[in-house]
């Protein structure tokens, strides 16, 4: 299978405020919206997108029209702790984890879109003890 693109997309019943979320605070940019689809493109190279759809829209399958659940979206950064004080300190996002060092290699902070969607921050460290043999080089 040759891809030609790979993008999420969460269903949502708050459309318009996920749209506002990801665009104000994760620099995003709409390419396309509908009263019931919007696809979002976050510039750069590589650029990235994400999708948010109605989770009531005849588009999805009967039994499955419900919200996104269990989603964990990780955004890595070039520096953690100056996003810890944008979203957290300065936007006053409530982080359901706090900013931490993990011995696997991740320096991270979790904060929740509209949807309860997990929006895990990550700058990448050195992994310590036995999880720097549990890397596989690539």
């Amino acid at each position: 299978m040759k891809l030609t693109g790979f993008y999420p997309v969460i269903g949502t019943a708050k459309l318009q405020e996920s749209r506002d979320f990801y665009t104000r605070l994760l620099g995003f940019e709409a390419t396309f919206e509908a009263d019931w689809y919007v696809s979002l493109r976050r510039p750069g190279d590589p650029a990235y997108e994400l999708a948010l759809l109605d989770h009531t829209h005849p588009t999805i399958p009967d039994g499955y029209r419900v919200p996104a659940q269990g989603l964990l979206l990780n955004f890595e950064v070039e520096d953690v702790d100056a996003e810890w004080d944008r979203l957290v300190i300065r936007e006053r996002l409530h982080p359901v984890l706090e900013l931490r060092s993990e011995e696997f290699g991740q320096r991270h902070f979790i904060v929740v879109d509209p949807n309860g969607v997990l929006i895990d921050v990550i700058t990448p460290i050195a992994p310590t003890g036995e999880f720097s043999q549990q890397y596989v080089n690539s």
